[in-house]
């Protein structure tokens, strides 16, 4: 039998998985624990002490002990987010150290809320605390190599988060960066360039993901064929469409249709 002694330099209290409803905001409180966030849609608009945060989609935030945080404005009714509490240990052990920004933009968001995910379960089944602070410190190992977003709310950032608004209600049109940068009066280059900084993906991959999420939404009404939902969500070609869809979430659209469309479907 093999035998590990793990000397875990963190001690993990909980988490979850937030999903706004549009009411509410996050709570005025002081924590005697650190607080990660991780924003895998919508906007959440925080303040800890005197420093104002607005987190998009992919990025993450790591709340102080002992600071008073609270949210700026109600939720955002898109707004999903998912947290972990934890604390150090009073004697952290003796290794490589990791120097984990405060506010940083994931890469490859889908393996981190994948972590997320299996820590939750985890969590749920009644893992020890030693399971639970292997999948943590994978968590913050990968915020660790991950580049550090942006503060400035300054011109540029404020500029990608309007293309990205235009995105959320403009998505079922022949859009394009061309077509973003004329509308918000700016170079596409230019609008482009602040996007990926601001939200780590490119405005193409920004529009392929909110078409495919509104795909998704369509799919679970059983009446509407696929070229239907192709055409009302910006697909002009159905075919790239089905690629597309396949791409991103590892099925056709006719498999995913059968797999949850009767899961969403009242009976009563």
């Amino acid at each position: 039998m093999l035998q590990l002694i793990f000397a875990s330099p963190l001690q993990v209290q909980n988490g979850g998985h937030f999903i706004s409803r549009g009411v509410g905001r996050h709570p005025r409180r002081i924590l005697d624990s650190y607080e990660l966030i991780y924003v895998n849609r919508g906007i959440l608009r925080l303040r800890e002490e005197d420093e104002e945060f607005v987190l998009g989609a992919g990025e993450a935030l790591l709340l102080q002990p002992g600071r008073l945080h609270e949210g700026l404005g109600d939720f955002d009714p898109d707004l999903s987010f998912y947290w972990l509490h934890f604390e150090l240990a009073a004697a952290p052990a003796a290794g490589e150290a990791l120097a984990i920004p405060q506010r940083s933009q994931v890469q490859v968001p889908e393996r981190f809320v994948a972590l997320l995910r299996l820590f939750l379960a985890e969590q749920e089944d009644g893992a020890p605390p030693a399971a639970l602070e292997l999948l943590l410190l994978a968590l913050l190992e990968r915020l660790a190599r991950s580049p550090l977003a942006s503060a400035d709310q300054g011109a540029g950032v404020a500029l990608a988060y309007r293309a990205r608004q235009l995105i959320g209600t403009r998505f079922g049109e022949a859009l394009g960066a061309a077509t973003l940068a004329s509308a918000l009066r700016c170079n596409p280059d230019y609008l482009g360039r602040v996007f990926r900084q601001t939200f780590g993906i490119t405005l193409t991959e920004a529009i392929h993901r909110q078409r495919i999420t509104a795909a998704e939404r369509l799919l679970l009404n059983a009446e509407l064929p696929l070229a239907r939902i192709a055409e009302r969500c910006g697909f002009g070609d159905s075919a790239y469409f089905r690629r597309l869809f396949r791409r991103q979430r590892g099925m056709t659209p006719a498999a995913y249709r059968r797999l949850y469309c009767k899961e969403h479907i009242n009976s009563a």
